[in-house]
């Protein structure tokens, strides 16, 4: 496998709240990704999807299990309109 990624999508009328969470979870835990892109549905206001990249799917697993990861998804899902929606990717191959 060339990686893995996990994209994360969800609704929020609080996106200012939650992007101060994330900039605050990522400087206390620098590292932890290969690469982050936090993104905006044009198509459907207040939708957003968080692609985290990593090394492998061991890796992902190993941050999610981490109490820092845990503590950040409770308060995530906390400013949410609902429950966040979770996609576990192998990336099969990539292309720039």
């Amino acid at each position: 496998m060339a990686g893995f990624i996990q994209i994360i999508v969800f609704e929020s009328s609080k996106i200012d709240e939650i992007r101060a969470l994330a900039e605050d979870y990522r400087a206390a835990n620098p590292g932890n990704v290969n690469r982050a892109s936090f993104t905006a549905d044009r198509d459907n206001p207040n939708t957003y999807c968080n692609i985290v990249e990593f090394e492998s799917y061991e890796a992902a697993m190993e941050n999610s299990n981490r109490p820092e990861t845990s503590e950040f998804a409770g308060k995530l899902a906390a400013l949410c309109d609902g429950p966040p929606k979770f996609y576990n990717l192998d990336v099969m191959e990539t292309y720039n």
